[in-house]
């Protein structure tokens, strides 16, 4: 892997763990696409380092499991006003 991919790849797990975010946010602080974002830590953080992917993990896992409570309160404010 090439040197800087890999250190974009530590720097955005860095960020999801100390922000504990999103990767959609993620993406849109670093200027990279959420596909880009979710191949970096899904695929090739395994392989550079493992304890942190397995944090990153953690958190996406978070993740997924409340975006449905995210999407409803967006809809919620959208038609709210």
């Amino acid at each position: 892997m090439e040197e800087n991919i890999e250190k974009r790849v530590c720097d955005l797990a860095v960020y999801i763990i100390e922000n504990r975010t999103t990767v959609r946010a993620a993406a849109k602080h670093f200027g990279v696409s959420k596909s880009t974002v979710h191949k970096d830590l899904s695929e090739r953080l395994e392989l550079c380092n493992q304890n942190l992917f397995r944090e990153v993990r953690e958190i996406m896992e978070i993740n997924k499991a409340e975006r449905h409570i995210r999407g409803g309160l967006a809809t919620r404010k959208k038609y709210k006003g």
